[in-house]
C-alpha cells in the first residue's frame, strides 16, 4: 500500500514537471536577438526581392526560371547604399517606435496618433481608408469595421503586423490575439484571418522549424469555421493532388479564390487570395528559403508581400546562418548584410537606421513582453510563457452614432476595447431613454442635441468620453416632390473605364438613391460622373417640396472615395428665397469639418457629415460645392471628370438645445 501511494505521488509530480516544461520553454538572450535579427533581414530581402513581381501575374503564374533575383531592384539598392523602406517594414518600425514610446502593449488610441503623423502618403486600400477615417477622429477598430472601410476584406494588415509576433516569442497565442487586435485597425471578420495565421507562425517559429508543423499551428488559432482555415484545407488538398506541379495548383487557386470570388471582395489583394498563395509557396517550397522565396512570386498578385513575409518567418525559424549569403550581399563591396542600413524613403519623420540595431531593439521589447506576462530571464536565458494571451487595453471606441430618430425605438451599446467595467452617465437623457452597462435603450419624442460624459472604470483606472446625442425629427427628403441635381445619372460608362477597387455591384445608376434609406450596401453609392472631360465642376443635391418646409439641418453621407476623386473639396447650403434665387444658408457648421479636401489620403469612407445652419423656410434646399478630381497612375481615371461619392441627404427640421 505504502509502496502503490508512493508511485502515485510520482506520477503526479512527473505531470506537474511535464506540464510546466510544456507550458514554458526557453531561449538563449543571443539566440533570441539573432532570430529577431534575421527576421528582419529576411522581411528584407523578400520585399525588395519581390517588388518587380508586385501585381505582376494574375491570370498565369510567373515563369518559372529561378532564381528571379532583384531585378531592376539592385540598382536601388546601390543607390541608397543599403536596403530600403516599403509598406512591409516601415509599420513595423513606426510600431517600434510606439512600443519603445509608451509601453509593450500601446493603445489603439497611441497607434492612431502615430498613423496620423507618420503616413502622409504611399498607402493603399484598407491602410488608406483606415488613416482617412483617423483623421475624421475615428478611433480602431471602427477604422477598420464594414461599415465605414470598404476594403475590410484586403491583404493590408498581412504585410505590416509581424512584429507583434516578433516580439512574442514561443507565445502563439498572445501573438495570435494580438495580431488580430492590431489587423482591425484596418479590416474586419475574415480579412483578419490571414493576420492571425502569420502571427502565431511566427511566435511558434522560435521553436519549431518544419513547415507544416507551423503550417498546423497557424492554422489552430483560426476561427474553427473561418474563410482561411478552409482555404488552408484547400491548397493542402491541391498539394497533395499536384505534388510534383506547383502551376496546376496556383491555377485552380486562381480559378476558386479569384475568378469564382463573390463579386463584392473580387480583387487581387483580397486577403484569403494572397494568403493561400503564401501557404502553397511554403507547401511547394518545402522549407526551402531560396524556393519558397521564389514561388511566392511566382504566385502572383500582390507578390512582394507574401514575399516578405514569408522570408521573415524563415528568418525566425533558421536564425541568421539559415539566409543565402547572396541575398545579404547583393552589392560586393558590403561586409555587412545590406551594408547594415535601412533607410526610411516612406514615411514622415521616422529615422534612418542600422537594421543591427532595429533588431537589438525588437529583441529587447521581445524580452519585456516575456517578463510582462510572467516569464523570466536568468543566465542569459529566457524562460517563456508559452500559453500566455493577449488582453486588449481597455479605451472606447470613438465612432458615430447611427442617425437616431424621436418616435423610434433606440438600442446602441457604446463600443469599447478590452474588459469592461463600471460605467456612469452624466448629462441629461432624453425622455424616455435610459443607458445602463453601456447601453442606451428606450424611445423618446425629444428632439434636440444632448451632450453627454460617460466614464468607465476597470482595475481602479478610469476612462472618460464625451458623447454628442442628436435626436432627430422625421426625414423630410421622403416627403420631396423632387430630387434636384445637375446629375441625375451616372454616365456608367465613363464610371467602368476608370480605376476602382470596389465591387461594381456597390454603384448606383441614378440619383433617386440618395432618399431610399441605404447608406450602403449594393447600389448604395452614386458618383456623379457625367463625362470624360477633366474639367472644373460643381455638383449640387437637394430636394424640392409642394409647400413650404422649416429646415434647420441637413445629413450628406458620403460613399466610397476613389484614388482619383469622389468628394467635395468646398461645401455650402443654399436655398430659394420668396423671389426663386438661390442664396447661402446663415451660420453654417459641418460635422466633423470636410478633411483637408486637397489631401486625399485624409479622406474617409461612409461618414455622415452633419450640417446645420440657421433655419430658414423653404420650398427648396440642396448642397453645393466643387467636385474633386486628382491625377491618377491610370489613363483612364485620368479622363474622369470631377465627381462626388454620396449615399444619402436627409433634412430636419430645426430642434433647439
Amino acid at each position: 500500500m505504502i509502496y502503490t501511494r508512493k508511485l502515485h505521488l510520482l506520477i503526479a509530480l512527473l505531470l506537474v514537471v511535464q506540464i510546466t516544461v510544456a507550458q514554458s520553454r526557453q531561449i538563449s538572450a543571443a539566440g533570441l536577438e539573432d532570430k529577431i535579427y534575421a527576421s528582419w533581414l529576411g522581411q528584407l530581402i523578400g520585399n525588395i526581392y519581390g517588388l518587380p513581381h508586385e501585381n505582376a501575374y494574375i491570370d498565369q503564374a510567373g515563369p518559372d526560371n529561378f532564381p528571379y533575383g532583384y531585378g531592376r531592384n539592385l540598382g536601388r539598392l546601390k543607390e541608397l547604399e543599403g536596403a530600403y523602406s516599403d509598406d512591409d517594414t516601415d509599420f513595423e518600425y513606426i510600431y517600434l517606435l510606439q512600443m519603445e514610446k509608451y509601453g509593450v502593449e500601446p493603445t489603439y488610441e497611441q497607434l492612431s496618433e502615430a498613423w496620423k503623423y507618420h503616413v502622409r502618403d504611399k498607402v493603399w486600400l484598407a491602410n488608406r481608408a483606415a488613416l482617412g477615417l483617423m483623421h475624421t477622429h475615428l478611433t480602431p477598430p471602427a477604422t477598420g469595421w464594414k461599415a465605414y472601410n470598404p476594403h475590410w476584406f484586403q491583404i493590408d494588415p498581412q504585410l505590416i503586423n509581424e512584429i507583434w509576433a516578433l516580439t512574442s516569442p514561443g507565445m502563439p497565442a498572445y501573438a495570435a490575439g494580438k495580431s488580430d487586435w492590431a489587423a482591425r485597425i484596418s479590416n474586419d471578420d475574415w480579412g483578419t484571418e490571414p493576420a492571425v495565421f502569420y502571427g502565431a507562425m511566427y511566435s511558434a517559429a522560435f521553436f519549431e522549424n518544419e513547415v507544416q508543423a507551423l503550417i498546423d499551428t497557424g492554422y489552430q488559432y483560426l476561427p474553427e469555421n473561418g474563410r482561411f482555415r478552409k482555404a488552408i484545407d484547400d491548397m493542402r488538398a491541391l498539394y497533395a493532388r499536384y505534388p510534383d506541379n506547383w502551376q496546376e495548383a496556383r491555377r485552380e487557386l486562381c480559378r476558386k479564390y479569384y475568378y469564382q470570388e463573390p463579386e463584392d471582395t473580387r480583387t487581387i489583394w483580397n486577403s484569403i487570395l494572397n494568403g493561400s498563395c503564401a501557404v502553397l509557396a511554403m507547401l511547394y517550397g518545402g522549407g526551402d528559403f531560396q524556393r519558397t522565396l521564389d514561388l511566392a512570386c511566382a504566385m502572383g498578385f500582390d507578390a512582394d508581400n507574401q514575399a516578405a513575409t514569408l522570408c521573415g518567418l524563415f528568418g525566425v525559424m533558421n536564425g541568421t546562418k539559415g539566409l543565402p549569403a547572396g541575398l545579404l550581399f547583393p552589392v560586393a563591396e558590403w561586409t555587412l548584410p545590406f551594408n547594415d542600413s535601412y533607410k526610411n524613403i516612406t514615411r514622415y519623420d521616422i529615422p534612418d537606421g542600422k537594421i543591427r540595431d532595429i533588431a537589438a531593439r525588437t529583441a529587447a521589447l521581445a524580452g519585456k513582453i516575456i517578463l510582462k506576462n510572467g516569464g523570466s530571464l536568468k543566465n542569459h536565458t529566457y524562460t517563456i510563457p508559452a500559453h500566455t494571451r493577449f488582453h486588449p487595453p481597455l479605451e472606447f471606441t470613438r465612432a458615430p452614432l447611427p442617425p437616431m430618430h424621436a418616435g423610434e425605438p433606440i438600442h446602441y451599446a457604446l463600443p469599447v476595447s478590452g474588459t469592461t467595467g463600471h460605467w456612469e452617465l452624466r448629462g441629461r437623457l432624453p425622455e424616455g431613454l435610459q443607458f445602463g452597462e453601456g447601453t442606451l435603450r428606450g424611445q423618446t419624442g425629444e428632439t434636440g442635441r444632448f451632450p453627454l460624459e460617460i466614464s468607465l472604470t476597470s482595475s481602479g483606472i478610469s476612462h472618460t468620453q464625451t458623447v454628442n446625442l442628436i435626436i432627430r425629427p422625421e426625414n423630410l427628403a421622403f416627403s420631396a416632390a423632387e430630387i434636384l441635381t445637375n446629375a441625375p445619372q451616372t454616365n456608367k460608362q465613363v464610371r467602368d473605364s476608370m480605376w476602382y477597387s470596389y465591387g461594381e455591384s456597390l454603384y448606383a445608376a441614378e440619383a433617386e438613391v440618395i432618399r431610399d434609406g441605404k447608406t450602403r450596401g449594393p447600389r448604395s453609392v452614386y458618383y456623379t460622373i457625367l463625362h470624360d472631360l477633366p474639367y472644373p465642376k460643381i455638383d449640387y443635391f437637394g430636394y424640392r417640396w409642394e409647400e413650404e418646409q422649416p429646415i434647420g439641418h441637413l445629413g450628406f453621407h458620403i460613399g466610397s472615395i476613389e484614388e482619383n476623386g469622389g468628394w467635395y473639396s468646398s461645401l455650402t447650403v443654399q436655398y430659394r428665397n420668396e423671389d426663386g434665387y438661390w442664396v447661402n444658408a446663415e451660420d453654417i457648421s459641418i460635422q466633423p469639418p470636410l478633411s483637408h479636401p486637397e489631401d486625399i489620403f485624409r479622406q474617409p469612407h461612409f461618414i455622415e457629415y452633419f450640417i446645420s445652419f440657421k433655419p430658414i423656410k423653404t420650398k427648396a434646399v440642396r448642397i453645393i460645392g466643387d467636385a474633386t478630381r486628382h491625377e491618377h497612375w491610370h489613363r483612364n481615371s485620368q479622363k474622369v471628370s470631377p465627381f462626388v461619392s454620396i449615399t444619402e441627404l436627409s433634412v430636419y427640421s430645426p430642434f433647439y438645445e
